[in-house]
């Protein structure tokens, strides 16, 4: 029997032209990918993908089957709104997407609110490593809202939660740290070894236009697939770090100051279609939560 994780499976295969990609945005292993097209493919008594060196490709059979594989997902995101909206809150999933550094520092404080208000309803979280990949796993419907930076070009609806500050972490026994500074100039830290983001990491492209705005290129002892890492490995010694605040947690064990010029983005949180009951609620607990950890935008 066809199932909806099989045509989900599929059109994101379709999507992302390769089975590697699609397991990653999935986030499932290629083999449990691989093994659920091959039911789909059974079940259909037909091959839908062909298999290639450089991707994967629709067969005959495929290119006729993927626009109603597309129409049922479309029709099950539908009943699932219209059944929410039916049975208000009680019950249910809500379905969030974000990137890595958000579900670090911004998130828990909302689910642990969300949680406590509304203990019946299950929350299934999605973590990106970079906002263009957020916004695209958005766009092909998988989840409810997005928490992450303004996605340009976005049609749907978008609330501004706040501005999100950015710090330099380094070692205690950093000179930034031993004469107590409270900002540092990046210009200072051209001469640097940072504690750099693997590529696909979003914040690599933060530091990047940070330190080319101050008209240098970061020179790299370390790079990082992890967000959390980041400030860890500059406490201890490997190099500054550029990290969100909010993920600076109390008690670290390393220095951090404010970069000059100062380095800032814009939180957001999105969605495809005007917010449902549950959508809402969420929303209404994640500006209280975020109120405090964001500046607000200017006017």
């Amino acid at each position: 029997m066809v199932s909806l994780r099989q045509i989900e499976y599929l059109v994101t295969v379709v999507d992302e032209g390769s089975f590697t990609r699609a397991a990653a945005l999935l986030h499932v292993t290629q083999p449990a990918l691989s093994h659920q097209i091959q039911a789909l493919e059974r079940s259909v008594g037909a091959a839908l993908l062909e298999r290639a060196s450089r991707g994967a490709h629709l067969t005959p059979a495929g290119r006729a089957f993927l626009p109603h594989a597309r129409a049922v997902l479309t029709d099950a995101a539908n009943a699932l709104s219209a059944a929410r909206q039916s049975v208000g809150l009680a019950g249910g999933e809500l379905r969030l997407a974000t990137t890595y550094s958000i579900s670090l520092g911004l998130l828990p404080a909302a689910l642990r609110l969300w949680s406590r208000r509304h203990p019946d309803v299950d929350v299934r979280l999605y973590e990106h490593r970079h906002s263009d990949e957020l916004t695209k796993a958005m766009t092909g419907g998988q989840a409810d809202l997005a928490i992450g930076p303004r996605p340009p070009d976005w049609t749907g609806p978008i609330h501004t939660l706040g501005i999100e500050d950015f710090v330099i972490a380094v070692s205690r026994g950093d000179p930034l740290a031993v004469r107590h500074a409270t900002e540092v100039d990046l210009a200072e830290l051209r001469d640097r070894r940072w504690v750099h983001y693997a590529p696909d990491n979003g914040l690599a492209d933060v530091l990047n236009l940070a330190c080319a705005r101050a008209a240098f290129q970061p020179s790299i002892a370390v790079r990082t697939e992890q967000t959390a890492s980041a400030p860890i490995l500059a406490a201890a010694g490997l190099g500054p770090a550029l990290v969100p605040a909010n993920i600076v947690p109390d008690g670290y064990e390393g220095y951090a100051l404010r970069p000059s010029p100062g380095v800032r983005r814009e939180l957001t949180a999105y969605a495809r279609t005007v917010p449902d009951a549950l959508v809402s609620a969420f929303l209404v607990i994640l500006k209280e939560s975020t109120r405090e950890r964001l500046s607000r935008p200017a006017s």
